[in-house]
């Protein structure tokens, strides 16, 4: 299935156990937001407001299917940027701990902002750069946007253990990043991303360092 238009992507909400009232209204709030923020820095293409729930809401959820509720949290988002998905986890996990980080000062504090707005407790923004986050392992690991693989892992690793669920959106790089991967042992495999026929979600577990190629499957 690919959702193709808001409408499909709305209704495809809808059928998320996570869905209510209240993740309606907060994800309608941080439409608006969103793009009267947009007016004010660049926080995402003027061309994807016009198809946010597709294009940010919707690829975002469609990670919780691979993260069960109690086995979710703490969840790290590295490089959230504008808060995907780190602010569309929290809005729809509440019980779940979000750590998002992100280094760029205007982007921290429209994190910091949306957060107060609606009052997300279970989301913590660390202001600062990937390599000075304090070591914490982390149940899930989310990154969307953020950095090759290979780097990725090396920047972030240590706040995996082998029971960590990694959620790595990497659009139409997806299989090739994965296949060309090396110096890792991992349970990493390629999802089908909902949002996009050519895109891909790396998904899987990480083991640790090996001098062979990882396990791919």
């Amino acid at each position: 299935m690919i959702l193709r238009d808001e409408m499909a992507a709305r209704a495809w909400f809808k059928s998320l156990p996570e869905w209510d009232e209240a993740v309606a209204q907060k994800l309608e709030g941080l439409t608006a937001l969103l793009a009267a923020e947009n007016d004010v820095q660049n926080l995402v293409s003027a061309a994807s407001l016009e198809s946010v729930w597709v294009r940010h809401y919707a690829d975002s959820a469609q990670l919780l299917a691979h993260v069960p509720r109690e086995t979710g949290s703490p969840w790290l988002d590295l490089g959230t940027g504008a808060g995907f998905p780190g602010l569309v986890i929290a809005i729809l996990r509440p019980e779940c701990e979000v750590v998002m980080v992100e280094s760029r000062a205007r982007r921290i504090e429209w994190l910091r902002r949306v957060c107060d707005s609606f009052s997300l407790g279970n989301a913590r923004v660390e202001g600062i750069r990937v390599e000075a986050l304090a070591e914490q392992k982390f149940r899930a690991i989310s990154a969307r946007a953020f950095a090759p693989l290979p780097k990725l892992l090396d920047l972030s690793a240590r706040f995996s253990t082998s029971e960590t669920v990694w959620l790595l959106p990497k659009g139409r790089s997806a299989r090739q990043e994965l296949a060309e991967l090396n110096g890792w042992n991992h349970l990493f495999h390629v999802e089908q991303s909902l949002t996009d026929a050519d895109s891909g979600v790396i998904v899987g577990t990480l083991i640790g360092r090996s001098g062979r190629r990882g396990r791919k499957t």
